[in-house]
C-alpha cells in the first residue's frame, strides 16, 4: 500500500511558518541597517514551535520508513522469485479447469457455441468445466429456476467434448465481514447446502464446485459442510472441488491483515491442508494479489505455488488460477496481473517445489472476459 504523507507546503514563511511579508515603519528600517544593532529577539514561542515542526518531520519520515523498507524488501524478493528457469516438462498435465458463467445453463446459450467452446478446448489440458449454477440462497437452497438448461448443456458437452466432465459452479457471500449472507454456524444452512448438492447432481453434473467468500482462515463449520459434501460425491461416483483463498505469503499475515482492515484474505497453510484433504480439487484464487508489476506477480504466484503444492496431499489435485479477465482497480492491476507472467509462476514454483507432482494443473477465471491473446498465452507457455 501506497501511504503518501503531506510534507510542509509553506510558501513564503518564516522559519516559525508565520508569513513573512508585514510592512515595516522607518525606524525599524533604519535600525535593521545599523551594524551595530543587535539581532531582533525571536518572537515568543518560534524556538518551541520550530522544535515541534523538526520532531513532526522526523517522526513522518521514520514512519514512511517503516512502512516502505519492508514493502521495497518484500517486492525485491518477489522480482527475485520471478527469475530462473522452469524445469523440463512443467506443462500441462490434462487437468485444467475453465470457469464458466451462467449464460450456459439459463438459455442464453445455443449449440453453435457449444459447438465454439468445444473448437476451443479440443487440444488443451481442459478437464474439468465449472459451470456457474447458482447462486445459492443464504439458507443454503438452490432454486431450480436458475439452471433451467443444465441437462442440454452437460449432454452437449459429452457430445463433443468426451471425456470433459461439468460441475455445478454454487458459491455464496458469506456473513463473515457484513451482517448480510450466509451463516455457516446454521446446521439448518449447511443441512440446505448438502440438499442442493444432491439436487444437482442428481439433474446430471458431474461434481460439485464450491466457493464460498470470504471464507475465514480456520473456519470450522466449512470443513464439517465438507465432510458430509464429500460424503455426498463418494457415494455417487463424482467430484467435489472447490476455489480456495491464497495462502498466507508471511507468518500470521492474515491474522495482522484482519485486523487493520477487517478483511483477513488470506488463509494460513496448514488450513489450506485442512481443506485439501477433504475434496478432490483445490483451485487457488492466485488473482487479486495487489501486486503492481508483472515480474511481482510472477514472483508471488511462484511463491504461492510452492506454498499450496507443500499442502496439498498427492490425491488431491492442484490447480493455479489464471486471470483470464481484465480490470484495474486496488488490488488487482491489469498490466501487472497477466496470464504470461501467472504461468512462468506457475512453472516456476511447479519447478522449485515438486516438479513430477502428476495430480496438478491451472484453472482459467473466466470464459466471458478472456481475450484472443490470454488463450494463446495458456496454450502456448502451459499446453505445448
Amino acid at each position: 500500500m501506497l501511504i503518501v504523507i503531506p510534507g510542509n507546503t509553506d510558501r513564503n514563511t518564516g522559519g516559525d511558518g508565520m508569513q513573512g511579508t508585514e510592512d515595516t515603519t522607518p525606524d525599524e528600517t533604519k535600525a535593521a541597517d545599523d551594524g551595530n544593532s543587535l539581532p531582533a529577539a525571536p518572537a515568543p514561542g518560534s524556538r518551541r514551535g520550530s522544535g515541534r515542526r523538526r520532531r513532526v518531520r522526523r517522526t513522518a519520515l521514520t514512519v514512511l520508513l517503516v512502512l516502505l523498507i519492508p514493502l521495497l524488501s518484500a517486492l525485491t524478493a518477489l522480482r527475485v522469485n520471478y527469475t530462473g528457469d522452469p524445469a523440463d516438462g512443467t506443462r500441462t498435465r490434462n487437468r485444467d479447469a475453465l470457469w464458466l458463467g451462467h449464460a450456459w445453463v439459463d438459455g442464453r446459450k445455443k449449440d453453435a457455441d457449444v459447438t465454439a467452446l468445444a473448437r476451443r478446448l479440443r487440444g488443451t489440458g481442459i478437464s474439468d468445466l465449472y459451470v456457474h449454477s447458482g447462486p445459492l440462497e443464504h439458507d443454503g437452497t438452490l432454486p431450480e429456476s436458475v439452471y433451467p438448461r443444465a441437462r442440454w448443456f452437460i449432454d452437449a458437452v459429452h457430445e463433443k467434448l468426451p471425456g470433459v466432465r461439468v460441475q455445478a459452479f454454487l458459491g455464496d457471500v458469506l456473513a463473515t465481514e457484513t451482517p448480510d449472507g450466509m451463516r455457516l454456524e446454521d446446521p439448518g444452512t449447511r443441512a440446505a447446502v448438502l440438499r442442493s448438492a444432491r439436487q444437482v447432481l442428481d439433474t446430471g453434473y458431474e461434481g460439485v464446485h464450491l466457493d464460498l467468500e470470504p471464507l475465514h482462515s480456520g473456519d470450522r463449520n466449512y470443513l464439517t459442510l465438507l465432510d458430509a459434501l464429500r460424503r455426498e460425491t463418494r457415494s455417487r461416483d463424482a467430484r467435489l472441488s472447490v476455489a480456495a483463498h491464497q495462502i498466507d505469503p508471511l507468518p500470521a499475515l492474515h491474522t495482522v491483515w484482519g485486523r487493520v482492515t477487517g478483511h483477513p484474505k488470506w488463509w494460513s497453510q496448514q488450513f489450506f491442508g485442512q481443506v485439501a484433504r477433504r475434496v478432490d480439487q483445490i483451485a487457488v484464487m492466485s488473482y487479486d494479489t495487489m501486486q503492481p508489476l508483472e515480474s511481482t506477480y510472477g514472483g508471488y504466484v511462484a511463491q504461492q505455488t510452492s506454498l499450496a503444492l507443500e499442502a496439498t496431499p498427492p490425491s488431491t489435485d492442484l490447480l493455479m488460477g489464471l486471470p483470464f479477465f481484465h480490470e484495474d482497480r486496488f488490488g488487482h492491476w491489469n498490466h501487472a496481473e497477466t496470464v504470461p507472467a501467472a504461468v512462468r509462476g506457475v512453472r516456476l514454483g511447479l519447478s522449485r517445489t515438486d516438479a513430477d507432482r502428476a495430480r496438478f494443473g491451472v484453472a482459467l477465471y473466466i470464459d466471458f472476459a478472456a481475450t484472443e491473446a490470454d488463450w494463446r498465452a495458456y496454450e502456448e507457455h502451459w499446453v505445448e
